[in-house]
């Protein structure tokens, strides 16, 4: 049992598999900040936008 405990032990700290997965949760996380980030900005800006073109509607119509 000890020396299946060992090979085990000795065969996870060579793997890096994890790793890399744990690299690509990170860049997906920066990512999907990054994107929301951006998105807040200028889905402000873009309703400014269509508000006063709204208003410019509005007061060419009448």
């Amino acid at each position: 049992m000890k020396n299946q405990i060992k090979s085990l032990w000795i065969r996870f700290t060579k793997c890096d598999e994890g790793a890399t997965l744990v690299e690509y949760g990170i860049a997906l996380g920066l990512a999907v900040t990054l994107g929301a980030g951006a998105l807040a900005v200028l889905g402000g800006d873009v309703g400014n936008e269509m508000g006063q073109a709204s208003t410019a509607l509005k007061a060419n119509d009448g």
